[in-house]
């Protein structure tokens, strides 16, 4: 009977058909008001010249985990610890990719204002885009794109409402109850009862702590509000409900350039 070593020694992967690995990101932050996702225009075939999500194959000896944080970093120099980031999907549709067969396992990544990305080796240009404009008719994007986009977007929005992962669109640790508010706003595009919001927030027991300082907010007209920072709660229950959850729209009032 062959042993394992035996077995091994002899194992041929060219017997089998060839299978790319990649991982691709939907990188979602808020710029002006706006939900904006990076893109990247792709300055090599296939699909040269058209806007994609920023990715990558994965090396050997790298996990898929390794690889979204290297492509995380590489497109917004932000690491995991300065952002949020999950696995969303594998896609592995036949024909997803004219070079052959790839599966790419798609990740969300939160993050807050960031610089100006920087194109990496193989693209021509990245830029942060309101999603809106994404989801637009004349918005073509690369492979299947389009769908881990939309996916992408409706995980965000369905985890905020019981994951307390809000916060990492926030530029600082400390933030007022509005400010907070306004995310929620942005993400979900609908408008939210400050007192609702406020009573459900405050009814999770370590979801926020309040610092004891105040900062005067453009939000709320520029009174001053109390600071709260991230609790250690891992969930909000009961969860916060997106209103209208079937007919949530987004908007594009304006880009996705720093003000």
């Amino acid at each position: 009977m062959i042993d394992e070593e035996d077995f091994l020694a002899g194992y041929n992967m060219s017997d089998y058909p060839s299978v790319g690995v990649t991982v691709d990101l939907t990188i979602f932050t808020i710029r002006n008001g706006q939900l904006c996702i990076l893109l990247i225009k792709r300055g090599d075939h296939p699909h040269k010249g058209k806007w994609a999500l920023p990715g990558g194959f994965v090396n050997t000896n790298e996990s898929l985990d390794d690889a979204a944080a290297r492509e995380l970093k590489e497109e917004t120099n932000l690491t995991i610890e300065d952002g949020y980031l999950e696995q969303l999907k594998t896609y592995g549709n036949p024909g997803r990719d004219p070079r052959g067969f790839v599966v790419s396992t798609a990740y969300v990544a939160l993050a807050p204002q960031v610089e100006r990305p920087k194109a990496g080796d193989d693209a021509a240009e990245a830029h942060f885009f309101p999603v809106a404009d994404v989801f637009s008719d004349d918005f073509e994007l690369a492979f299947d794109h389009d769908v881990i986009v939309h996916d992408g977007l409706e995980r965000v929005r369905a985890k905020i409402e019981y994951s307390p992962i809000a916060h990492h669109f926030l530029e600082d640790e400390t933030f007022t109850m509005s400010e907070l508010r306004r995310v929620y706003e942005i993400v979900w595009g609908v408008s939210i009862i400050p007192s609702n919001f406020r009573r459900k927030l405050q009814s999770v027991p370590g979801l926020l702590y309040e610092v004891g300082t105040k900062r005067t907010s453009s939000i709320v007209g520029g009174r001053s509000s109390d600071l709260y920072r991230a609790g250690d709660a891992s969930e909000i229950y009961p969860p916060l409900r997106r209103p209208g959850l079937a007919k949530t729209a987004l908007t594009a009032e304006t880009d996705c350039t720093n003000s």
